[in-house]
Parts: C-alpha cells; structure tokens; sequence
C-alpha cells in the first residue's frame, strides 16, 4: 500500500524533570521523516523543561501538577488534534521517551509501516540498555497478559516509543493509567481488529537499575499493568478462544499481527 504524501505525523513527547535531554530528544524527532509537529507536554516539572522545549522548536504545553504519563499522552494528542489542518487527514502520532537524546531519530523506522498502511500501531523493540538492573518480571507478566488476550507474544510489551494511526489511538483512550498504558494499548488496539507490529529501533534511554529506586519503580509497573489487565478482564467483549489461537498460530516474527475478526460474531 502506498503512502499517502498528504499524511504528516504529530510528535508527543510526556516530560518531566528533563531538562538536560529534552532539547536533544527534539532536534532528532524533528529528522524523522513527516514530522511537522513536535509537542511536549511538561508534566509537573521543577526545572526548565518547559523553556528548554520552547527553545528547542517544540510547542509546550504544562500540567501545573503532575498528572502521570497516560494524561500528558492524552493532553499532547489533544493538542495534536486542535492543530490538525483541515481537508488534510489527521496527523499519525508518535509518542517519544524525553530521555531518547539523538538516538530519537531512528524512530523514523517506527513511522514508515503506519504511513504505509501496513500497521495501524508500531512499537520500537530495544537493544539491551546498559544499567538495565531488572530480571524482566514486570516485562513477562505484560507479555503473558497480552498474549492471553489477543495470542500475540510481543518482544518489548513495555517499549513506550509507538507511532499510532490516528484510528489506533481513538480506540485506545482513555489510555491506561500510569505504567499500565501501554499493555493496555496494546491489547485494545489489537483487540479492535487492527494490526501491531513491532520494529527493530536502535534507541539508547536512562536505564532503570536495581536499587532501592529501580525496585519501587518496577513494583509500580507491576501494580499499574496488571490494573490495566484486570480493566479489561471486566469490561471488555470476550473473543472465543479458537480465534485467538488460529491468529496466533500464524503469526511471524518481525511481520504485522492482528486477530482474525472477520465474519465472526462475538458476544456483545
């Protein structure tokens, strides 16, 4: 399918306390290709982020307080969609760690499959990140809940770098709060029908390690994915079991996955 040389693709970038690599982290999202709109979305911060940002070519918008990763996504894509132009389609988004410093730009792999039309969701995959100190439990229990839901086994279940069609992300919100936004993504996105592919991307980011602050954080994770599981688990249609195991058993490395909805009928 051929790219639409009409599409252009928003930036958001959730910032806080990062006024160190912000300004780097926009100049490489600005490189990829289509980006005509970097947004920054300053939650909370104490330092100079926000002016950092404004410095730096992006349009900054403050939460006065912090308000969490899924609210300063929320609040970007907002913005995003107020600067749409009109009789152009809407922007595709894609959402950048601040941390990501020149390293940013090779997230323009990230873009090519949704302006393509080949994935409505792509989702970067991670060299090993030195300092890493986790043993990957947080990351196996979001892998598992995805998979139980949709029958895909995603690498990086966690990687926060994801270029969204517009269409992916309406389907998404609200998002998941905390650090269970993006397994919840995942599963609502995949869960409508539409297709998520994951993508090789040589990224470089802060790295959480394992001390008394890396534990609490992953602890967080925890609590926060299996609260977007268990949203989910309550208030979402049940898919019968024989469609998500015929989707997954054809699914590839490396190639797009979605569950084969068509001509099924599902329990309202």
């Amino acid at each position: 399918m051929s790219s639409d040389p009409t599409r252009r693709v928003a930036v958001v970038i959730p910032a806080k306390n990062e006024a160190e690599t912000i300004a780097t982290t926009i100049r490489a999202a600005r490189a990829i290709q289509r980006v005509d709109l970097v947004i920054v979305v300053d939650d909370g911060s104490d330092d100079e982020t926000q002016h950092v940002a404004r410095n730096a070519g992006a349009a900054v918008v403050r939460h006065a307080v912090n308000r969490g990763k899924a609210s300063a996504m929320e609040t970007g894509a907002a913005v995003v969609a107020m600067r749409d132009i009109d009789n152009r389609p809407p922007r595709h988004l894609l959402f950048l760690d601040a941390d990501l410093g020149e390293s940013a730009v090779e997230c323009n792999e990230l873009v090519t499959p949704v302006l393509e039309g080949r994935a409505d969701l792509a989702i970067a995959a991670l060299p090993p990140q030195a300092g890493a100190g986790g043993r990957g439990f947080v990351v196996g229990a979001a892998r598992k809940a995805i998979e139980k839901f949709t029958g895909w086994q995603p690498l990086q279940p966690l990687s926060g770098q994801r270029c969204l069609s517009r269409e992916a992300y309406e389907v998404a919100t609200p998002l998941s709060r905390g650090w269970g936004v993006e397994t919840g993504m995942t599963i609502d996105v995949l869960r409508a029908g539409l297709t998520v592919i994951e993508v090789p991307c040589d990224l470089t980011h802060r790295a959480t390690g394992n001390d008394l602050a890396g534990q609490l954080h992953r602890a967080g994770q925890y609590r926060d994915v299996m609260l977007a599981v268990t949203q989910r688990r309550v208030r979402t249609r049940a898919i019968p079991g024989e469609i998500i195991a015929q989707s997954a058993a054809m699914q590839r490395p490396g190639e797009p996955y979605r569950l084969n909805l068509r001509g099924a009928s599902l329990p309202k």
